[in-house]
C-alpha cells in the first residue's frame, strides 16, 4: 500500500473522446493519477469536466488554454484546470506530464490500475 508505479500501459489512449495523450491511469476512490505523454503536434481538444485537474510537466513544452487564459508550461511548471472550465492543450515538442485529478463517480474512460 502506498507505493505507486506506472509500469506498463504506456500505449493506453487515456481519453479517446477528446485527447491524444497516452499512458497509464491509476485510480483510488477519491483521485486519479496518470502519466501522460503527448507527441509533438498532438494534444487535447476543448473539453470540460467536473473534476479539478493539474498537469505537472516533467519533459517538453505544452501550450495550455484554460478558460480565457493561454500560456506554455515547461519542466517544473504546472497547469491547473478548475472544475467545469473549458480547456485544451497542444504539445510543441514531445511532452511528458503527470496528471492529478479529483475523482467523480462517472468516468468516461477506463483506469489501467489502482491507487491503494
Amino acid at each position: 500500500m502506498g507505493h505507486v508505479t506506472f509500469a506498463g500501459a504506456d500505449d493506453n489512449l487515456v481519453t479517446r473522446q477528446y485527447s491524444q495523450g497516452r499512458g497509464p491511469v491509476l485510480r483510488s476512490e477519491q483521485c486519479e493519477l496518470a502519466r501522460v505523454f503527448f507527441a509533438e503536434g498532438t494534444g487535447a481538444d476543448w473539453h470540460q469536466h467536473p473534476e479539478e485537474q493539474t498537469f505537472y510537466c516533467l519533459e517538453g513544452k505544452l501550450e495550455c488554454w484554460v478558460g480565457d487564459d493561454n500560456y506554455i508550461i515547461t519542466p517544473g511548471e504546472a497547469s491547473f484546470h478548475p472544475s467545469n472550465i473549458a480547456h485544451r492543450v497542444h504539445a510543441h515538442e514531445d511532452t511528458l506530464l503527470i496528471s492529478f485529478k479529483t475523482r467523480e463517480q462517472r468516468q468516461i474512460y477506463d483506469a489501467t490500475g489502482e491507487l491503494r
